[in-house]
């Protein structure tokens, strides 16, 4: 068995482009992408930009108990513990979950750590939940709709019968309609780092991170609509779905770099 925290190089074959498969993440988060990642997100900007948004949200609906199950590096983990809440921290990424339970330490905090793919996420997950969060544009690692209803499904059987679903995507309408742009202001903002798409038709979009020290990666991602989602999420079963452009509310931003969905699972009172 390839021990994976000594791989440091993505192999995506003699054709990039042609690489769309679920499982293709897997082999992507090498050691020294991983290494990098929070020079990407840089903690400090992405809190300033995201504010209270999700810590207010999760508050207002009453969520106690929270699966990350995209932690990554541990951000909104961190966040959320130290803010009160009961957190779980999720990811299929091995490198990932070693560099967030590590990123805990550092912040005093000591997290409660699963390695799971989505698709079977109550094989190894076997708590409720008030509040499932899949954020980072992670559910964009899902090639094929059998998976992306799987996965839902999964994350609807995690939750409380009254708990919700925080899931956000970058707004892949505007990249495949109109072409790339982003004010480079929410979620990937780091100094001096650029993640920008190499390319995009309506079954990948290929995205190439550069860094300051002149190393890029790339990650290989399903550009998803955001009424697909929406439309996904109702026919697992969820319920009420709002979404949110670059926290704030859809209709004040016409063309945000990512949208926010938020659906609950429990059906609105009937009247």
């Amino acid at each position: 068995m390839t021990d994976v925290t000594k791989t440091t190089e993505q192999d995506y074959g003699e054709n990039p482009i042609g690489v769309r498969e679920t499982d293709t993440y897997k082999g992507e988060y090498v050691h020294s992408f991983v290494d990098k990642w929070d020079e990407l997100i840089d903690w400090d900007a992405r809190a300033e930009s995201e504010g209270s948004f999700f810590i207010k949200l999760l508050k207002e609906r009453g969520c106690k108990r929270v699966l990350d199950v995209a932690t990554g590096t541990g951000f909104h983990s961190v966040r959320l513990i130290k803010e009160g809440f009961e957190v779980v921290s999720a990811d299929g990424a091995p490198e990932m979950l070693a560099k967030a339970f590590n990123n805990g330490r550092k912040h005093g905090e000591i997290l409660r750590t699963v390695q799971a793919d989505w698709r079977w996420l109550n094989r190894d997950v076997h708590n409720k939940f008030d509040a499932v969060i899949c954020l980072g544009n992670s559910f964009t690692h899902l090639f094929s709709e059998r998976d992306r209803r799987k996965a839902l499904a999964e994350f609807y059987a995690c939750l409380r019968h009254d708990g919700i679903l925080i899931l956000d995507q970058r707004n892949y309408d505007m990249i495949l309609d109109e072409g790339f742009k982003t004010k480079h202001t929410y979620y990937y903002c780091g100094e001096n780092v650029r993640a920008e798409p190499e390319h995009v038709d309506e079954g990948l979009a290929r995205f190439c991170y550069s860094f300051p020290d002149g190393s890029k990666f790339h990650l290989n991602m399903y550009p998803l609509r955001a009424n697909y989602v929406k439309r996904l999420m109702t026919e697992v079963g969820f319920q009420n779905i709002e979404t949110f452009a670059d926290f704030q509310e859809t209709y004040r931003q016409d063309d945000p770099d990512f949208y926010i969905h938020v659906a609950e699972k429990r059906y609105p009172n009937a009247k």
